[in-house]
This record gives C-alpha cells, sequence and structure tokens, in this order.
C-alpha cells in the first residue's frame, strides 16, 4: 500500500511539474533561446580567435620557408665559393628550419581539422537557432491568439451557453426593434389615411374651400377693411 500512495505521489508531481511546464513554456523557451544564442556567440568568438591563429601560423610558415630558401642560396654560394665550413652550418641550420616546418605544417593540420570542425559546429547551431527563432514567433502568435479567445470566451468552461445567451438576447432585442419600426411606419401610413388628413392634404393643394386661415387670407381680409374704412380728415 505504502508503494502505490509513493508511486500516486511520484505520479501527482510529474503531473504537477508537466502542468508548470506547460503554463509557462513560452517564458522558458524563451530563455532557453537567450542562453542557446548566448553560447553561440561564445562558440563564434572561438572560431575568430582560432581563425586568426591560422593566420599567424601560415605567417610563420611562410617566413621559415622564405629563411628556409634564403639559407639554401647562400649555402650554394658557399659551395661554390670553396667554403664547405661555412655551407656544413648552413645545412645544419637549414635540417633545424625544415623540422620546424613539418612540426608546423602537422600542427597546422590537426588545427585546420580542429576550426573546420567547429566553422561546422557554429553554421549548425546558428540554422537551429534560426529556426528555433522562428518556432519562438510562431509559438508567440499562437498564444497571442488563444489569450484572444479566452478573452472572447472560446474554449472557457461555461462560456459556450453565456455566448449562446448573449447572442439570444440581441437576437431578441433586434427583433422588437424592428417590430417597432414597422408598428410605427404603419401607424403613419393609417394616419395619412385618414379622411382629415386626406381633406387636409386637397386644401394645400387648392382643390375646395380653404378651412384654415393663412397669411395670404388674412392679407385679402386686412385689404377689405382697409379699403371700406373713411378716409382720415
Amino acid at each position: 500500500m505504502l508503494r502505490i500512495f509513493a508511486t500516486l505521489a511520484r505520479g501527482a508531481a510529474a503531473r504537477a511539474c508537466e502542468d508548470v511546464l506547460d503554463q509557462h513554456a513560452l517564458p522558458l523557451l524563451e530563455q532557453q533561446i537567450r542562453e542557446a544564442a548566448a553560447a553561440l556567440d561564445g562558440s563564434r568568438r572561438a572560431l575568430a580567435q582560432a581563425m586568426a591563429q591560422q593566420g599567424a601560423d601560415a605567417k610563420r610558415e611562410a617566413g621559415l620557408r622564405d629563411r628556409l630558401a634564403d639559407l639554401e642560396t647562400r649555402a650554394v654560394a658557399a659551395l661554390a665559393g670553396g667554403r664547405e665550413d661555412l655551407a656544413g652550418e648552413a645545412a645544419e641550420a637549414i635540417a633545424a628550419l625544415e623540422a620546424d616546418l613539418a612540426s608546423l605544417a602537422e600542427a597546422r593540420a590537426a588545427f585546420d581539422r580542429e576550426v573546420e570542425a567547429l566553422r561546422r559546429t557554429v553554421q549548425e547551431g546558428g540554422r537551429q537557432l534560426a529556426e528555433l527563432e522562428r518556432g519562438r514567433r510562431l509559438a508567440e502568435a499562437g498564444e497571442a491568439v488563444r489569450r484572444l479567445r479566452v478573452r472572447r470566451g472560446e474554449g472557457a468552461p461555461g462560456a459556450g451557453p453565456a455566448l449562446a445567451e448573449a447572442q439570444a438576447t440581441l437576437r431578441r432585442l433586434r427583433e422588437k426593434q424592428a417590430q417597432e419600426a414597422a408598428v410605427a411606419e404603419a401607424m403613419t401610413i393609417l394616419d395619412a389615411a385618414q379622411p382629415a388628413c386626406i381633406a387636409e392634404r386637397l386644401e394645400e393643394a387648392g382643390f375646395g374651400p380653404r378651412t384654415r386661415p393663412n397669411a395670404a387670407s388674412v392679407m385679402e381680409r386686412l385689404r377689405a377693411k382697409a379699403a371700406g374704412a373713411p378716409a382720415a380728415s
């Protein structure tokens, strides 16, 4: 029984750890990418230093070869001039230079292989880092979309019924407003069809006697009164 409880505890701990990783996956990925970028930058600096050393070794080898060629020329001239003693000393120096050149060439070959391996590692690291950065941007965009959906209620527990109820309420409100607008329009049409309203419209058009005074009729009445009034002395 204790073993079962211990197994359950380990399972719960592993699940909790996975939940934490899931909740903080994006910040964790960003930090891991930053660390990988820092490590890659260090590798690039190391590669640059190694390439600089390659250049220095090449210059050293070229210098040794120049000295070797110069000594050989001088040794041949000494032999031609009958100075075998000097030619012998030159031969010893040439032998030492050739040994140095052989050792340097061997060391350079090994170093060049290491530099080439480091170069491939840096190139591959750069490619992988670029892929990780693209993946991070996609993950960040996906997380933004997920947060937007959560804010809109999609995927949230109980959000489906709440959204459906809200949409139904809005639909009922719009239907009620449309119905009230239709009723108001119908009332306007009915009012216009009433006899009194039709008579007013005919009167305004000049058909039949005028039932309501207007400015023109008032002016006619005033002119008539003015014509019949006695002149002032």
